[in-house]
């Protein structure tokens, strides 16, 4: 394939999918720019391994080459801090740009209250152990379907359903302490 027509073929399938990439890097790495140096790497890998691509769902093969990139990284980062003496500060979660739409009453107190609450699941999100929180964001934020998600993670069907449902019950434990079942 020609540079030219592999640049518009890449624009074309791939570009689209730029804010879904970085949410997931985002959620991936708790950190923004990190997600950015995330992102631009794996693009620069699809776009590198892109004349092997011949499926139709541009959309997930760039999230499993996001959520792979994530991972090179993260292992990157852990042997870096074993060889390291000193610590580094842990990235923070929520220093970020979520922006809330106003209520349509326009009432401040209503407003505050759902930024609160949107802050509040931003926390439990990032809360969530990473396993369940990938699958989260990939169904609930990024819409995929399970059968998206199992090949982008690389799992059965059965696991990501599996994994969507204790990491709910642990949302729901994380939000609301008090009311959240009890497992024996």
């Amino acid at each position: 394939m020609s540079d030219s027509i592999k640049k518009k073929r890449f624009q074309t399938v791939v570009m689209p999918h730029l804010n879904s990439a970085f949410n997931l890097a985002c959620w991936l790495t708790h950190n923004h720019q990190d997600a950015e140096d995330v992102v631009q790497e794996a693009y620069l890998r699809a776009f590198r391994f892109f004349d092997g691509f011949h499926g139709e769902d541009g959309r997930a093969w760039l999230l499993t080459i996001v959520r792979n990139t994530f991972y090179s990284w993260y292992q990157e980062r852990q042997k870096l801090r074993q060889e390291t003496a000193f610590d580094e500060q842990l990235h923070q979660a929520g220093a970020g740009d979520s922006v809330g739409q106003m209520p349509p009453d326009n009432n401040p107190e209503a407003l505050l209250i759902s930024k609160d609450s949107e802050r509040q699941l931003q926390q439990a999100l990032q809360a969530l152990p990473l396993e369940f929180r990938e699958v989260m964001v990939m169904r609930e934020l990024e819409e995929l379907s399970y059968k998206q998600i199992a090949g982008i993670v690389g799992i059965p069907i059965g696991t990501v359903m599996s994994r969507l449902g204790r990491g709910r019950k642990l949302l729901a434990a994380i939000l609301a302490p008090d009311t959240a079942p009890q497992e024996r």
